[in-house]
């Protein structure tokens, strides 16, 4: 099976909160799993919202199941697959595609410092295209929106490749200091490196920290010497550093 067909199993098989936060444009569902064990911290983890980086969905999967068995604090909704259109044309024309349909790259599409990032493209692509407007993309509307109404303490934003850290966007002093701490966990947790992203523009984590000034955790995992889109042989051990990331973040001392 491929990664639709494994996130449709999941979808039909999870017992637990599901629903569909909007759709892509193709009218495809964006699908979100709410795992609670308490009320608060509430976190947001999104995944696959580049195309090529679809073992971030398979990731997600094994993230919920080990949040449901041994989790013990927090509410986390996860969203496996924010770009399913993106999804299946790689997985049917182009293996590194990372837009969405319209050939957008969902992660330049926020309103962060929009179309100002070092690599974007003014032409719709496989990559980077900023579209013509913010959140001119229904997909990063409809993550914009229920982001909104969640109203996260932190949000979680898996990628690959790479097994870096980012969580900076211009935040300074107490916001920063608390940012890092954050960003220091899931370190202790994968062993990746914390980077400096001095020319993000556009994405979800930009816009979280901008806007609702709150901790967004970007995560790239898998090896750099791996290629896209990363095979699921390599799953086990991606999940293996990444597989206590959610309970870290969640039962952290931080938040009392």
């Amino acid at each position: 099976m491929n990664v639709l067909q494994k996130l449709d199993c999941f979808i039909r098989s999870f017992k637990g909160e599901k629903g569909i936060v909007g759709t892509a444009l193709s009218g495809a569902p964006i699908w979100y799993f709410c795992v609670r064990k308490t009320a608060y911290p509430t976190i947001i983890a999104q995944y696959s919202i580049h195309a090529r980086e679809y073992i971030t969905t398979l990731l997600a999967l094994e993230q919920i199941k080990d949040f449901c068995r041994f989790g013990k604090k927090g509410t986390v909704y996860f969203l496996p697959m924010l770009n399913p259109d993106g999804v299946q044309i790689c997985l049917t024309q182009n293996p590194l595609y990372k837009a969405n349909g319209r050939g957008v790259d969902l992660n330049v599409n926020f309103n962060a410092n929009w179309g100002t990032g070092e690599k974007n493209q003014t032409e719709a692509g496989s990559e980077n295209y900023i579209g013509l407007a913010p959140f001119s993309e229904p997909e990063t509307r409809a993550l914009k929106d229920f982001t909104l109404f969640i109203n996260p303490d932190l949000t979680l934003s898996c990628h690959s490749k790479g097994e870096e850290i980012y969580y900076q966007f211009f935040q300074t002093g107490k916001r920063l200091k608390r940012d890092l701490a954050f960003a220091q966990i899931v370190r202790e947790q994968t062993g990746y490196d914390i980077k400096a992203t001095p020319n993000s523009a556009g994405g979800y984590k930009d816009w979280c920290v901008k806007w609702l000034k709150i901790p967004s955790i970007t995560i790239e995992v898998g090896s750099d010497d791996l290629t896209h889109p990363i095979g699921e042989r390599y799953l086990t051990q991606i999940y293996q550093k990444n597989q206590g990331v959610i309970r870290a973040l969640t039962e952290s001392e931080k938040w009392n």
